[in-house]
Formats: structure tokens, C-alpha cells, sequence
């Protein structure tokens, strides 16, 4: 299944291009790897249920809203596929669980994280 089937569903939903240059986070030692780009460029993680439709919204919005390519490195997690990258997520980085959830990585911390309606691109450019 491709990533964009991923995030948006497949056929059970409608189907539109995203314009983001989403990495997937399909494997734990990837958070590795996000601490280490993190020291260079902030680094999102958007955590995404594909079963909800709040997530899916939330999603859709925060795409409508990005700006900042070439800035920030982001990251799309399926919490279905992948809770324990999400458990890794909440321990290591010490934010609480949420979906949908979007987590600011900086220097290997997260500096960052808000859910649900809360969740806004246009408050990226803070960090940058």
C-alpha cells in the first residue's frame, strides 16, 4: 500500500494528493535518526489514527497550512500499524499519548506537542 493509501485511507476515503514530502516512521530505529536531523533542522512527527475522522481532519488542516518545506523534516506515524514506535515516542521524548498528535523535535528533545484542534502548521515558523 502506498504511503499516500496510508495516510489517507485508500479507497474508503477520498482520494487527493498531498503536497507534503512526508517520511514515513515504520521502524523504531528511525527515531535514532530523528534526534540526530533534529540538531540540524526541527523535525515534526504528525501521529495519524486512519480509522478517525477528527485525525483525518486534523491532518488535511495541518497539510492546508504547511509552509515551511525545505525547513522542517516531517514525519507521518500510522498509529494502527505502529503503537509501539508511538509507546518509543512517548517515552522517549516524554509526551504524553495522543491522537491525533503532533510532536516538535529540536536538538533531540521535544521541545513541542499538541493534539486534536490544537494542532497548527502555522506555528511551526516559532521554531524555525
Amino acid at each position: 500500500m502506498s504511503l499516500f493509501k496510508t495516510i489517507f485511507g485508500g479507497s474508503e476515503e477520498s482520494e487527493r494528493e498531498s503536497h507534503m514530502a512526508w517520511r514515513a516512521l515504520t521502524d523504531l530505529g528511525q527515531l535514532n535518526e530523528i534526534v540526530n536531523e533534529s540538531t540540524e533542522k526541527l523535525v515534526v512527527i504528525f501521529k495519524h489514527s486512519t480509522r478517525c475522522s477528527i485525525s483525518r481532519m486534523a491532518l488535511g488542516q495541518f497539510e492546508q497550512e504547511f509552509n515551511l518545506e525545505g525547513k522542517v523534516v516531517p514525519y507521518y506515524l500510522d498509529l494502527l500499524e505502529h503503537r509501539d514506535i508511538s509507546n518509543e515516542i512517548a517515552y522517549r521524548f516524554g509526551v504524553y499519548h495522543q491522537s491525533p498528535q503532533l510532536i516538535v523535535i529540536k536538538d533531540g528533545k521535544a521541545i513541542y506537542d499538541r493534539s486534536h484542534e490544537s494542532i497548527d502548521a502555522t506555528k511551526l515558523v516559532d521554531f524555525v
